[in-house]
């Protein structure tokens, strides 16, 4: 398939609360990485799908927030646009591993595009 689900991202009101709910759930372990100040971004891997991260960011919707891959981030973005999407957070880096743009798409839901970094 092509542009399959390749990350899914919890914003949480409490990290620690969230982490020790899917492991208690799923088994699932975290790697936390520090983001600045006061932020921490803690990643997992199931054995199969895709993996993602959790965080808490206030102020922010409470949800899941699923990211799609695309091969050319712009031209995707562009083309969301003119059908009718919202760009909420524009094209933003994260070093070393790629790109990515959160839009609203016209029936209102949130969606990310995700272009990974090139070798």
């Amino acid at each position: 398939m092509a542009n399959p689900f390749v990350h899914l991202e919890l914003n949480t009101p409490s990290l620690e609360d969230g982490k020790k709910f899917y492991a208690d759930l799923f088994g699932w372990s975290f790697t936390d990485f520090p983001m600045g100040p006061g932020m921490t971004y803690s990643t997992f891997k199931p054995d199969t799908g895709p993996g993602g991260g959790l965080m808490s960011i206030p102020d922010a919707p409470n949800a899941w927030l699923a990211y799609i891959g695309v091969d050319d981030l712009e031209a995707y973005a562009a083309k969301a646009t003119t059908l009718g999407a919202q760009i909420i957070v524009p094209p933003q880096e994260v070093p070393e591993m790629g790109r990515f743009v959160v839009l609203k798409d016209p029936g209102g839901a949130s969606i990310a595009l995700w272009e990974p970094k090139t070798p």
